[in-house]
Order: C-alpha cells, then structure tokens, then sequence
C-alpha cells in the first residue's frame, strides 16, 4: 500500500540528501501501489527514481525487484545506489522519462514495442533469482517451464516510451519460463487496450514463440488465468481487478468457441 513520503524517518531521508548531492525535492508517482514508497527525487546530482519499503512483505518483493535489475541489461531501470536504514529498504534507479506506450489497434507504439519484446523474448533468465511459473500464477503446466526472461505483467504502465526506445519498469514478479507464457499475459493487456481477442492474437503471432505453442496449451493456459481473476473480482472491488477478470474472461471465452 502506497505510503506518503514523510513515513521515512529522518536517518533514511538524511541519507538520500547525501546520495542526492544535498536538498532535494520529490514527486510521487502517479501510478501503481506495490511499493510503499515511490517518488521521483529531484536534487543537485539529478534526478532518480527511489522506492522505499519497510514492512516484510513489501522488503521482499522490492529486494526481489532490486535483484532481479541488478540482473537484466537495459530493458529496466539502471540501479544508481540502494541501503538499508531504520528498517527501511532504498532503492534508487535511473529516472526514465516518457509517456507510456498506446497499445490500442493501429497505434504507432505497438512498432516500438514489438522491438523491445522481440529483444525481451530472446533473454535468457540466467541464475536462479526468478520466480517459477507456478508461484508467479498460482497454476502450471509443463509447456510453462522454459528459460526465458518473462516480465509476466507488460500493462502499459510498467512501459515507458524513451528517446533510445521503449523501457520496462517493475520487475518484482519477473519468472523464468518458456517465452509464450509472456506473451499468453499480454493478451489480457490488448484486450483492455480495444484489441479484439482476434487483433490480440493477430498480433502476437508475429512472435515464433506463440505460433510454435500448441492451441490446446494456450486454451487450458485462458481458461485458467480466467477462472483466478473470476474469483480475484468475487473477493475485491478493485477496479483493475475487475477490469481483469472481465478482460482475462473474454480471452478464454473468445477461446472456447473456437
């Protein structure tokens, strides 16, 4: 849950200043609500991209996301500096500045970021700092298991439109899997984009990783990834859930007739 910046303590905005060439000043982001703290900091040295976390669940997923950055050349964020104060961890990252991407039919952005996902679909998860198929969906199947860097959660808000080309932010739930399974996600996001499930699929199949994936997998994948968000949208009344489980649903339904 987003807090405001003034939950840090002095001793960890102290050592912000220092990191940041003195006074600074700071803009919170727009968006997104994973980490409990994330701000644009604006100082003497420039600017960075700080989040902050303190409460066990939330210092996991962003020591997980640091890792995982740290790991990855040029798709996310360059890691400028990160500690650890008063029970908080920082992490300070390159500040990427740009729109994010429109991802609706005929929108130039798709060009630019079929560019980056072809580059995405063709990185090795090296090591083991990923999570498994299994614990990123909640559900499996064999055909999931692969080497890939998988993103598994490309909405148009973790996509930032640069001048060197399209950059990906958030990487906390990244998972090593077969290349498709990034892709199987993404439909869900063209969907709520006004893509039709046939757009959807025209589009992605300009990527060999979904043309080569049998039909049945990626219907049994539809049908499962529906049937979770259907019951995320029974438990909570979050908008982006909802929007989920309705997007997610047309996908599989779209399927099913097939």
């Amino acid at each position: 849950m987003r807090r405001d910046w003034t939950a840090l303590p002095e001793s960890v905005t102290t050592e912000i200043a220092g990191r940041m060439g003195g006074a600074f000043d700071v803009l919170p982001a727009s968006s997104g609500d994973h980490a409990e703290i994330a701000s644009t900091v604006v100082g003497p040295t420039g600017n960075v991209f700080v989040k902050a976390a303190s409460t066990e669940l939330s210092v996991r997923s962003l020591r997980y996301e640091l890792a995982a950055t740290s790991t990855v050349d040029w798709y996310p964020p360059a890691v400028r500096w990160h500690f650890e104060s008063a029970g908080w961890l920082v992490v300070g990252t390159e500040h990427l500045a740009g729109p994010h991407p429109d991802l609706s039919p005929g929108s130039p952005d798709l060009d630019v970021f079929a560019v980056t996902l072809k580059g995405l679909q063709e990185t090795p998860a090296l090591g083991e700092t990923w999570f498994t198929p299994a614990a990123r969906l909640g559900f499996a199947d064999p055909a999931m298991t692969g080497g890939t860097l998988v993103h598994s959660d490309l909405n148009p808000t973790n996509l930032i439109v640069t001048t060197d080309g399209l950059r990906i932010v958030d990487w906390a739930y990244a998972t090593k899997a077969a290349p498709w399974v990034e892709l199987a996600l993404l439909a869900q996001w063209l969907i709520g984009s006004g893509h039709t499930p046939d757009q959807a699929e025209e589009w992605l199949a300009r990527f060999p990783a979904w043309t080569a994936t049998r039909r049945a997998v990626l219907d049994d994948f539809a049908s499962r990834n529906a049937a979770k968000w259907r019951v995320k949208s029974r438990q909570s009344t979050a908008k982006w859930i909802q929007d989920l489980a309705v997007w997610t649903g047309t996908w599989a339904d779209h399927r099913s007739r097939r």
